[in-house]
């Protein structure tokens, strides 16, 4: 990746069912805070809460964003969500096509 781009992060995170994940997504690419959301419906997570395991069907959601816009794509998905705790887990983007990063930069809000 060029160094005059930006920090890129892939944020993932998951959804109760596929209108709440079309809804997060939405809201935060329409507020400039994702450029893209991708919504992956199938997912099955088994996780330890509140001492129990527990099974869920899920979407997943995909969402690109810059480094500037983390903080508050962070803040604006823990307002937005039904999950006390929702998922977030994010990750560097090492490289990428130069032309679907500058899209992607061109499409977030100014931090």
């Amino acid at each position: 990746m060029p160094e005059s781009y930006p920090p890129t992060r892939l944020v993932l995170t998951t959804a109760a069912d596929h209108n709440e994940a079309a809804r997060l997504a939405h809201t935060l690419v329409e507020e400039g805070l994702a450029a893209c959301a991708t919504l992956i419906p199938g997912a099955e997570s088994i996780y330890r809460w509140q001492g129990e395991i527990e099974t869920s069907r899920e979407t997943l959601i995909q969402l690109k964003t810059g480094l500037e816009q983390l903080p508050d794509l962070e803040t604006r998905l823990k307002e937005l969500h039904s999950y006390q705790t929702p998922e977030c887990l994010v990750l560097a983007v090492d490289s990428g096509s130069r032309a679907y990063l500058e899209w992607l930069h061109s499409s977030l809000r100014p931090a």
